[in-house]
C-alpha cells in the first residue's frame, strides 16, 4: 500500500500525464526557480525528479515578482510526439488585480530543450491544453474580474468562470475569442480547468473553494466542448470540509491520467496540519486516488468525497532517507531551488558551493538563497561555511523560511575593523522584526557551523566552533508553524524551506563558502 501523499512537502498543483508506462507530474514553483518542478515515476509510489523545464530568463522572468507569485498551476500534456507545457507567470497580486501572462512551450523530451514561449492571453490564470481527437487544440483557463472586488462581499466573484480559446495547431495562437463555459457551483472561486474526453463526453475537471479547507474538485460534462455543462451528481469528486477526522485536508485542484491496465488516477492538492492550530507548514502537497466510473460519472474508489490515506499501486513506496549533499551532484540540483532567478555562484574545485552576497531577506529582487522543502514535521538540517566579508552588511548562514516576511536566519558577519565576528538570529515573524541571539567573537576565520532541529512546532537553531563537534544550542524557541499558508498574510501558496543563503547589502563583494549541507527527516 501507498500511503498519501506521494509527495510530501511544498508540491501544489499537480498536473499528471501517462505517457509510455511512465506517469509524470508537473507542480507550480510561484516565486522559486526553476520554474515547475517535474517528477516521475512507473510505481505511483516512489518519484524522482526530471527537472525544471522554466530555467532560463528566456522562458521565465519574475524578477521583483511579489511574494506567492510567479508560475501557478502549470500544465503538462502530450499529444504526437511532443510535451506541451502551459503555465502562468503571475507577476502582481493585489486586491482587485492579478496580472498574470499565460505561455505554452513544447519539447520532444522533458529534459529539454524548451521552445520559445508562445503568448497566449492574460485574462486569468491557471491555464491548461486540451488536445482534441479531431485535431482541434483549446486553451483552457480561468476568468479574473477585477471589477467584482470593488465590495468585500464579491471577493469570491471574481472568479468568474472558464475560458475555452481555440488555438491554431501549429502556431499554437488563439484563433477565436474565448467562450465562457462554466460559472460553477455556490462552493465558487472556480478556477483549475482541465478537460478531458471519453466515450463522446468532454468532462471539466474545476477546484473550487479557494486553497484551503472548504477546498474541493468539481465535476462537469457536456456532449460539446463549449457546453451545456451538467454538474456531476455529488458535485464534487473530491473534498474533505466535512472530515475533521481525514489526515488529509483542503484537497481539490487536481487531474487525471489513465494507465496501461485500464485504471484511472487523480492527482489532487492536500495539506495536512500540524496540529489544533490548523496551520500547515508542509505547505499544500500530492497525493493520489483511484478513481472508477458509473453512468459516465467518475468517483473515488471509496464512492466517498473523501481521499484515502492509503491506496493500492505497483510498487512498494521507500521511506525518506538523510541527504549529505554534494554541491556537484544531481540531487542537489534537484532537490535546492533559489528565488526568482539565479544568484551568482559557482562549485569549487574543492567540492564547496560559493554563493556571493545578495540583497537583503525581504527583498523581491536578487536574493542569494539555495534551498530545500520541508518534507517532515521533524527534521535536522546543518550546513558549515566560511565567510569573506568585511561589514555586518554581509553575512551568511542557514536560513528556515516561508517569505520576505517570514524567515528565521542564523548568521555570521565580519568586522574587520573592530576585528570581531558576530553569531546572530534573525527572526521576523510577518514583519515584526527580531534579533532574540547575538554572540560576539574574535575575528573566525574558518568555519563556522550551524544547525536547525525542528519537532513539530518547535525549532531550535545551534551552532558549532569546534568543527561540529559540538554544538551550544540558542535559548530562544521558534515556531515552525509559522513558517506555513495558514500564517502569511495575505495567504500564501508555497511552504517551508531551509537552506543557505549570503548577503551583501554593503559592497557586493563578499561571498560565503558552503562547506557541507545535510538534511536528516526523524
Amino acid at each position: 500500500m501507498i500511503q498519501n501523499p506521494v509527495l510530501r512537502g511544498f508540491h501544489p498543483d499537480p498536473c499528471m500525464i501517462y505517457v509510455d508506462g511512465v506517469f509524470y507530474i508537473a507542480t507550480s514553483t510561484f516565486e522559486y526557480f526553476p520554474g515547475v518542478r517535474i517528477l516521475a515515476s512507473r510505481d505511483l509510489a516512489n518519484w524522482e525528479t526530471i527537472g525544471y523545464p522554466l530555467n532560463e530568463k528566456r522562458l521565465l522572468d519574475m524578477e521583483g515578482n511579489p511574494k506567492s507569485c510567479g508560475i501557478w498551476a502549470p500544465a503538462l500534456s502530450y499529444c504526437d510526439g511532443l510535451f506541451y507545457l502551459a503555465y502562468t507567470n503571475t507577476r502582481f497580486w493585489r486586491n482587485p488585480y492579478k496580472d498574470s501572462p499565460n505561455y505554452i512551450t513544447t519539447a520532444k523530451d522533458l529534459l529539454g530543450p524548451w521552445s520559445d514561449p508562445v503568448y497566449i492571453t492574460s485574462s486569468g490564470f491557471d491555464p491548461s491544453l486540451f488536445h482534441d481527437d479531431d485535431g482541434r487544440k483549446y486553451f483552457v483557463n480561468m476568468e479574473w474580474d477585477y471589477r467584482k472586488g470593488a465590495n468585500a462581499e464579491n471577493d469570491y466573484n471574481q472568479f468568474s468562470g472558464i475560458l475555452v480559446t481555440e488555438l491554431d495547431p501549429v502556431s499554437l495562437k488563439p484563433i477565436t475569442e474565448p467562450v465562457n463555459v462554466f460559472k460553477g457551483t455556490k462552493r465558487r472561486l472556480v478556477e483549475a480547468p482541465h478537460i478531458y474526453k471519453k466515450d463522446g463526453y468532454y468532462y471539466l475537471f474545476t477546484a473550487e473553494g479557494g486553497t484551503i479547507y472548504e477546498h474541493a474538485e468539481t465535476i462537469a460534462r457536456s456532449r460539446n466542448i463549449y457546453g451545456d455543462y451538467e454538474l456531476h451528481p455529488n458535485a464534487h469528486l473530491i473534498c474533505t470540509k466535512n472530515a475533521p477526522d481525514s489526515p488529509l485536508r483542503k484537497t481539490g485542484h487536481g487531474s487525471m491520467a489513465r494507465s496501461s491496465d485500464g485504471r484511472w488516477w487523480f492527482a489532487f492538492l492536500c495539506s495536512r496540519p500540524i496540529d489544533d492550530s490548523m496551520r500547515c507548514p508542509l505547505g499544500r502537497e500530492t497525493g493520489i486516488s483511484e478513481i472508477i466510473w458509473e453512468n459516465d460519472w467518475p468517483y473515488l474508489k471509496s464512492k466517498t468525497t473523501v481521499p484515502d490515506e492509503y491506496f493500492e499501486g505497483y510498487g512498494e513506496q521507500k521511506p525518506s532517507q538523510p541527504v549529505n549533499y554534494d554541491f556537484s551532484s544531481k540531487s542537489f540540483r534537484d532537490d535546492f531551488m533559489t528565488l526568482r532567478h539565479w544568484p551568482k555562484y559557482s562549485i569549487e574545485e574543492s567540492g564547496t558551493l560559493r554563493l556571493w552576497g545578495g540583497s537583503s531577506p525581504c527583498c523581491n529582487f536578487e536574493q542569494s538563497l539555495f534551498a530545500r522543502r520541508q518534507q517532515e514535521f521533524s527534521f535536522t538540517a546543518s550546513t558549515s561555511l566560511t565567510l569573506q566579508g568585511k561589514s555586518f552588511q554581509q553575512f551568511a548562514g542557514l536560513v528556515y523560511r516561508y517569505d520576505e516576511d517570514t524567515y528565521y536566519f542564523l548568521q555570521i558577519s565580519h568586522d574587520k575593523v573592530t576585528e570581531k565576528s558576530t553569531i546572530s538570529l534573525l527572526c521576523s515573524d510577518a514583519k515584526k522584526f527580531t534579533i532574540p541571539f547575538e554572540l560576539e567573537l574574535p575575528l573566525k576565520k574558518d568555519a563556522v557551523h550551524f544547525k536547525l532541529n525542528v519537532k513539530r512546532r518547535v525549532g531550535i537553531f545551534s551552532y558549532s566552533l569546534d568543527g561540529g563537534k559540538s554544538y551550544v544550542d540558542i535559548k530562544h524557541e521558534i515556531d515552525a508553524s509559522t513558517v506555513s499558508d495558514d500564517h502569511a498574510d495575505p495567504l500564501g501558496f508555497t511552504g517551508a524551506f531551509v537552506g543557505m543563503g549570503s548577503v551583501d547589502m554593503h559592497d557586493k563583494t563578499a561571498y560565503a563558502d558552503f562547506l557541507h549541507f545535510e538534511y536528516f527527516p526523524e
